[in-house]
């Protein structure tokens, strides 16, 4: 991809909306000619004053002329704005909207290696970048060809010599500006990779802010802060060194051309070869000169910040996803719910080590599987690639007989609900994390938070169901987050339940009333459970022991414990635990109010 191959991601919405663009230019230019008459205004006027040929009548009709040109500039460049800058604002919009759509279509494994914050400094910083470009760039592109061509054509007019001598500094700016353009690149490029990393530090840090006050690690954190600061501080005063003599050399020969004026022009109108007015006219044409060859600059600045931004967006529109559709992928609208992996390995990427290697087992639909195994032993992603979070690396795995890489991704995970290790929950209020399960009706809620054992906890909150759980549910304690989470997938009718240690944050008892409801799910659903607690995977048809990415046992409970080690030795272990707890306990007791800090 050549470095001006990204322009492409903004053709469209020039295409879209010409017919408001040429309007705006069409009224920018109107407004630029209109400009120019004042001059020639202020030129009948001088001369006419100092010709003793204007009186009182006459100066306020010449003052009535710039009222009424102002009052033509001030309408048309209301419109040039709204057609311009307001497509500016339609481009950043489309552009954040494409970008947003295909971060969501990347596959897991592109968040692994990305950080939140590099992504949003590029739905932000570098989009309105772009924005910049595309809006004022514009405006000062045409101000600096419209405007520019017509104040030299003016002061022609008024006498060539003069003029060509005005220029003498204008092979300078063009010079100049190429020269520098480049540089500004690069520097815009730096700049706005360590804004990226500031983003992402100080994200974090205000995510983790409890542990921060937990370990009084503020000192440290701060110091973390600074030292990233100080490194986007250090490239923008790389920047600062380019751009900063970039405008001061584009100024000194703007103004060069107004030492030459006052005194070549000067002279001319001692010797009377131009009027007075001729001379006050071609030092405002000057003035108004100026802005163009300023805009030259600004221009090229907005130009190289807004392409490198555009360049940075571009290579994530250009990533494409590690798990995609199929050509021919088949729809699916209804399973029994019959799995079967057939020798499955899998590396995640970037490892040579295998977290999974050649795992074959199969599930009736209807069944009931769990895993167990130490931690690191390949369970979670084993999880992983029934909805195919991750593709298999060798192997296949089946749905009712299909290759589910042969079955479309959206149809596919609608067959699913999947509860995974670590809930999250949205900053809403706590009906509305439940319901991004998909639409259903208040009664459901409920009775997804009844199997989740959260009803009762919910309903005495004094906002129940609207609570507000805050950023990542904060509010609300590690069990509650994962019975929200639970009942999220509880609520949808998916014909496979995927349950990835669900209830590894809950007390014994609260765990056993869900692993109640769950049970009673059996035969309707085909459910897989991943748990460290044995108790909870028990009464599943097949459990298998999960060792180093492979299967080092598998059997029915009873099975298990009369020959596998590592079960046996856990089953024991977790009963003794579990004994000194009494089992009469009543579920988790609701808090009367959600507690911080």
């Amino acid at each position: 991809m050549t470095r001006s191959a990204s322009i492409h991601l903004i053709t469209p919405f020039f295409k879209k909306h010409r017919w408001q663009i040429a309007a705006g230019i069409l009224c920018l230019i109107v407004v630029d000619f209109l400009q120019l008459l004042i001059p020639r205004v202020i030129k009948w006027t001088v001369d006419g004053l100092t010709g003793y040929a204007i009186g009182s009548t006459g100066l306020l009709t010449y003052a009535g002329y710039i009222v009424i040109i102002a009052a033509f500039i001030g309408m048309f460049r209301y419109i040039w704005r709204r057609c311009l800058i307001g497509t500016s604002r339609i481009i950043e919009e489309g552009l954040r909207l494409r970008l947003f759509d295909h971060i969501q279509t990347l596959s897991s494994a592109y968040f692994d290696r990305t950080t939140s914050g590099d992504l949003m400094a590029h739905a932000t910083n570098d989009i309105q970048h772009v924005r910049m470009a595309v809006g004022m760039g514009m405006v000062a592109l045409t101000d600096s060809i419209v405007l520019g061509i017509s104040a030299i054509a003016f002061m022609a007019y008024i006498n060539i010599t003069l003029t060509m001598f005005v220029l003498i500094p204008a092979p300078f700016i063009i010079v100049g500006t190429r020269l520098f353009s480049r540089r500004m690149h690069h520097s815009y490029r730096a700049v706005q990779g360590t804004f990226a990393d500031m983003t992402e530090a100080v994200r974090e840090r205000f995510a983790g802010i409890r542990i921060v006050k937990a370990y009084t690690a503020e000192q440290a954190s701060s110091n973390e802060i600074s030292s990233i600061s100080r490194e986007y501080v250090a490239e923008n005063i790389k920047l600062v060194r380019v751009t900063g003599f970039f405008f001061p050399m584009m100024l000194f020969f703007s103004n060069l051309g107004m030492v030459i004026v006052l005194y070549l022009g000067g002279r001319l109108t001692i010797d009377q070869t131009i009027t007075p007015g001729d001379f006050v006219a071609f030092i405002s044409y000057i003035g108004l000169l100026t802005w163009p060859m300023m805009a030259m600059g600004w221009v090229t600045n907005l130009i190289q910040r807004g392409k490198a931004s555009l360049e940075r967006i571009d290579r994530i529109l250009q990533t494409t996803p590690d798990v995609l559709d199929a050509p021919d992928g088949k729809p699916l609208s209804e399973i029994d719910g019959h799995i079967e992996f057939k020798n499955v390995s899998f590396n995640y990427p970037g490892t040579h080590r295998p977290a999974l290697k050649n795992i074959s087992l199969t599930l009736n639909a209807g069944s009931t599987l769990g895993v167990v195994g130490p931690p690191g032993s390949g369970k979670t992603t084993l999880l992983r690639l029934i909805p195919r979070l991750y593709d298999v690396g060798t192997g296949m795995v089946l749905l009712d007989g299909t290759d589910i890489r042969s079955i479309r991704l959206s149809d596919l995970r609608s067959q699913i609900a999947y509860v995974p290790q670590e809930p999250f929950l949205f900053s809403g209020t706590i009906e509305d994390n439940i319901l991004a399960g998909g639409p259903v009706s208040g009664s459901d809620i409920v009775s997804a938070a009844e199997k989740a054992a959260l009803r009762r906890t919910v309903e005495h909150f004094p906002n129940q169901w609207d609570t507000i759980v805050g950023e990542k549910g904060v509010i609300l304690s590690g069990g509650q987050k994962q019975r929200v989470a639970l009942a999220r997938a509880l609520i949808r009718t998916a014909p496979i339940l995927i349950l990835d240690d669900p209830i590894s944050q809950v007390d014994v008892a609260t765990g056993t009333a869900i692993m109640n409801a769950i049970q009673d799910m059996v035969g309707s659903r085909t459910i897989i459970i991943v748990s460290h607690r044995i108790s909870a995977v028990r009464f599943a048809d097949t459990i298998v022991v999960m060792d180093q990415g492979q299967i080092a046992a598998k059997g029915s409970h009873e099975e298990l414990t009369a020959f596998d080690n590592f079960y046996t030795r856990t089953f024991r272990l977790q009963q003794l635990e579990e004994e000194t707890c009494p089992q009469t306990v009543p579920l988790e007791p609701p808090k009367p109010a959600p507690v911080q800090g």
